[in-house]
């Protein structure tokens, strides 16, 4: 019997060694472990689990995966000294996880989830502010390719943020670790994106989506939610410490000795630009330095932005489109003609606008922002475009449907699209204005720049 239940095991975790090359026991405990986590027994599996993870640690990685499930359980459970002990134990589990199963422990992903379990349950450790951020420090310097969990990003500059406010951090090492932490989040957000728009493009294409994609297009939606709220978080978490009284003088004081340094240039005028600062004549000479310095899309977009302020908008427009063309990465020039079209947007160039970000939208089709800001544009224009009260409030149908569209392909707008939508449509003609109409499946051309149709609903 025991022979029968080692061989079906061994045939479930597919390993490809003998019975006669493992230690019976290890095999044999590993078996009613596991059995017990899959029923979430996790008191009935802790002590076979220990036994097999001393004897045994190399044995498998299940040791290393259902023990995790283990200690998560122990630690709720437990109060006190004891409560410490597991907390300590899961931290070591990932040590020894990372020493014999290497190649399955991103050493980024786990010294983060150490410094996350550290941070969660700081008062029960009585760990410092000073010693978390270090140790969080230590993991993104460590692997920072797979220090991705959007709530330990944002922990890491959290703890900065409070470092600073208790005077323990320079704002120079404030704003550098936002801008660390930003280009990692903007990093994830576009493998995430690229990933989707396969997706989105074969939906929209009219092309059904396998299960297996169905499946992805959850896992990659929800991972752009997360990072979607963790980039505003930490925007509200930096809050008012980055505003042009403490951002210019900071970088007149260090321009002299980083005038020939591309990467500060280019965050010190991202960062003045971001925050509105530039009206101020330092924003002028970060930008021409740059530009100078290292010729690109950023700095071309900076020049453009400096015209803008002029109000030269024919020739912030050429820089603009410089920084287009001299933008190689599709994601980035997505997010760069959408810079752009908010420009324009502000300007009341609503036409312009909507052609940059319909290019937006080709580039960058999960992102659902164009479809919403267009939309707006629509419903901004309604009393301007038709010549009777019905076709002008009839644009407000046109403007759900754009909103519509971002609901669509962005998880992240859903809620907003779907408010959106409803308040647009509780502007246009009413059922029963429809009906006294006649107008019911009607086709409305709208002139002035929108210069769309859209049809009358059937009632």
């Amino acid at each position: 019997m025991k022979t029968k239940i080692t061989s079906l095991f061994l045939l479930f975790i597919g390993l490809s060694f003998g019975f006669a090359q493992q230690d019976e026991e290890c095999i044999t405990k590993l078996s009613i472990f596991h059995e017990y986590v899959k029923a979430k027994n996790y008191d009935a599996a802790y002590e076979p689990w220990m036994a097999v993870r001393n004897k045994c640690p190399k044995f498998n990685n299940a040791i290393y995966v259902d023990g995790e499930k283990i200690l998560d359980h122990k630690i709720e459970q437990s109060t006190g000294a004891e409560k410490v002990a597991f907390i300590n134990d899961l931290v070591k589990l990932w040590e020894q996880r990372g020493e014999h199963f290497a190649s399955k422990t991103p050493k980024g992903e786990y010294a983060a989830k150490a410094c996350q379990l550290m941070y969660d349950y700081r008062k029960e450790l009585n760990k410092t502010n000073e010693e978390l951020y270090e140790c969080f420090d230590a993991a993104y310097k460590l692997d920072k390719k797979t220090f991705t969990n959007p709530k330990s990003l944002y922990t890491y500059f959290s703890l900065m943020v409070d470092l600073f406010d208790a005077g323990k951090k320079p704002a120079s090492d404030l704003f550098n670790k936002y801008d660390d932490i930003f280009e990692k989040v903007e990093e994830e957000q576009k493998e995430y994106s690229e990933k989707l728009n396969k997706i989105i493009e074969k939906e929209e294409a009219g092309t059904a989506i396998t299960k297996k994609e169905e499946k992805y297009k959850k896992y990659y939606e929800s991972y752009l939610k997360a990072y979607d709220q963790i980039s505003g978080s930490i925007d509200q978490k930096l809050g008012d410490r980055a505003n042009c009284e403490n951002l210019i003088p900071l970088y007149q004081r260090d321009f002299e000795a980083n005038k020939t340094n591309a990467v500060w240039l280019q965050r010190a005028a991202g960062k003045m630009s971001e925050k509105d600062c530039t009206g101020d004549p330092l924003f002028f000479k970060l930008v021409n330095a740059y530009h100078e310095l290292s010729p690109s899309a950023n700095s071309a977009y900076y020049l453009g932005l400096l015209k803008d302020k002029e109000n030269k908008t024919t020739e912030a427009i050429k820089f603009f489109e410089q920084a287009i063309s001299l933008e190689t990465d599709d994601f980035k020039k997505s997010k760069l003609y959408y810079r752009i079209a908010t420009k324009l947007k502000a300007k009341g160039s609503y036409g312009s606008a909507r052609n940059y970000y319909r290019q937006a939208l080709k580039l960058n089709p999960s992102n659902g922002r164009p479809y919403i800001a267009i939309a707006a544009m629509y419903a901004a224009s309604a009393n301007n475009c038709g010549e009777t009260n019905f076709d002008k409030r009839a644009v407000y149908w046109l403007a759900a449907e754009e909103a519509q569209k971002a609901a669509r392909v962005d998880a992240t707008l859903k809620s907003a699209a779907a408010k959106s939508v409803a308040n647009y449509k509780a502007k246009a003609p009413s059922k029963g204005e429809v009906f006294s109409s006649g107008r019911a499946g009607e086709t409305i051309n709208i002139g002035c720049w929108i210069g769309a149709s859209v049809k009358v609903p059937n009632i």
